[in-house]
């Protein structure tokens, strides 16, 4: 579990960055890729207080629905300094982990899939049509950075889980 949010972190990290330096970013993992990459400095923080660095940097693969930092700044407000605070940690830890699969997941692979389990336990919805893959409600901006230990997915929305969702 703990590998496998810490390769959440790296992808969502490393998405936006480094879209048109796909070479590069192979030779990175995923937390070097994010961190590399300024709109993902809200994501890096978040992993950073939740402790998923060495996770993200492990092994994997994994495949990581990154939100950029306009999709952070879309929460209510208030939302991010609160899931910041160490209090609130272990929800932190599950909505970043529900960014993350197991395993390597391709745009082309994401595209012929209904659902994904994430490390957090639960499904996310996978739809395509338009042009566009959506991961529940969030759409794919940018797709297959591949990183060292997985690839990375940009998105526009942060996925929360239902019950998150709920309490937000």
């Amino acid at each position: 579990m703990k590998k496998l949010m810490s390769a959440f972190v790296v992808m969502l990290f490393s998405a936006s960055v480094f879209a048109g330096h796909h070479k590069d970013t192979e030779k990175m993992d995923i937390v070097d890729t994010a961190a590399g990459n300024s709109m993902f400095s809200t994501l890096v923080t978040a992993v950073k207080s939740a402790d998923l660095v060495s996770t993200l940097k492990g092994d994997g693969p994994f495949t990581v629905f990154a939100p950029t930092d306009e999709a952070f700044a879309a929460l209510p407000a208030g939302t991010i300094d609160m899931l910041l605070k160490p209090e609130n940690k272990q929800t932190l830890v599950k909505i970043l982990t529900y960014h993350v699969v197991a395993g390597k997941v391709t745009a082309e692979d994401v595209s012929t899939l209904s659902s994904a389990t994430t490390v957090e336990g639960s499904d996310v919805k996978v739809s395509s049509g338009m042009g566009h893959v959506m991961i529940n409600n969030a759409k794919v901006v940018k797709a297959d950075i591949m990183t060292s230990n997985g690839v990375i997915h940009v998105i526009d929305t942060v996925l929360l889980p239902a019950d998150v969702a709920a309490a937000l």
